[in-house]
């Protein structure tokens, strides 16, 4: 199997990641590509160096994964909160404010990423932009019923929605929740994130939208030379 940029990329971002664990650690395990590298180099922390973490799973394949490298998990019934909460994006902007959801987990992400300490993104180059909204759709988890009003709705506030379809198959994307999945794109970017999502997260129907504002402590951008560079909000201190 050739080993692209893109897959340099994301490994080297992934185990810089999986380095911030230490022992006794209950962690949040993010979905998606450059998660799943995290994920395999927890993995073999924990099979080779006997490292002690539990993991709280973000979706049914991030869970899959975890318990095929050997991470063990556990639950947020189990715990009151997460040292550290690794996962992706689709979009990262200059103040670390995020788009996510290409893999219809965005719900599970945020309740998980909101428990933890410290969420820490991981990404290649392409996923920073300047704005919001630039690149990437926003996705927005819908109740079947309320599709049609809600699409309406995302016309209202100056979005172009499309209900996501399922790739060889017929039918919508169904999410872990049984909802279904709108994307809705902003031709020139999105003016005012924090009011764009509340007004999504207002209409009846919606469980919760793709924007994650304000809640990520770093983001490591792994780049194709396999260097990590890590970002954080201005006026941050480091931990």
């Amino acid at each position: 199997m050739t080993t692209t940029a893109d897959d340099i990329a994301k490994q080297a971002a992934g185990e810089a990641a999986a380095r911030l664990a230490t022992d006794g650690m209950c962690l949040g395990l993010g979905t998606g590509s450059t998660t799943a590298w995290a994920l395999a180099a927890l993995g073999r922390r924990v099979q080779e160096e006997g490292l002690r973490i539990r993991g709280v799973p973000t979706s049914f394949a991030a869970e899959r994964l975890a318990r095929r490298v050997g991470i063990p998990l556990t639950s947020l019934d189990a715990v009151e909160r997460l040292d550290l909460a690794l996962d992706g994006a689709d979009e990262v902007s200059p103040a670390l404010d995020l788009i996510k959801g290409r893999g219809a987990a965005h719900t599970r992400e945020k309740v998980v990423a909101a428990q933890a300490d410290r969420f820490v993104v991981l990404v290649d180059p392409s996923k920073l932009v300047d704005r919001l909204g630039t690149r990437a759709a926003v996705p927005v988890e819908v109740l079947p019923m309320a599709t049609s009003p809600v699409m309406r709705a995302l016309e209202r506030l100056g979005g172009v929605p499309e209900l996501r379809m399922g790739q060889g198959k017929d039918g919508p994307v169904v999410t872990d929740q049984g909802f279904w999945v709108v994307d809705v794109r902003f031709a020139d970017g999105i003016d005012d994130p924090a009011e764009l999502g509340r007004a999504i997260k207002a209409l009846p129907g919606v469980l919760d939208h793709g924007l994650f504002l304000g809640m990520a402590t770093e983001a490591l951008i792994g780049r194709p030379d396999g260097t990590v560079e890590c970002l954080r909000p201005a006026g941050t201190p480091a931990p």
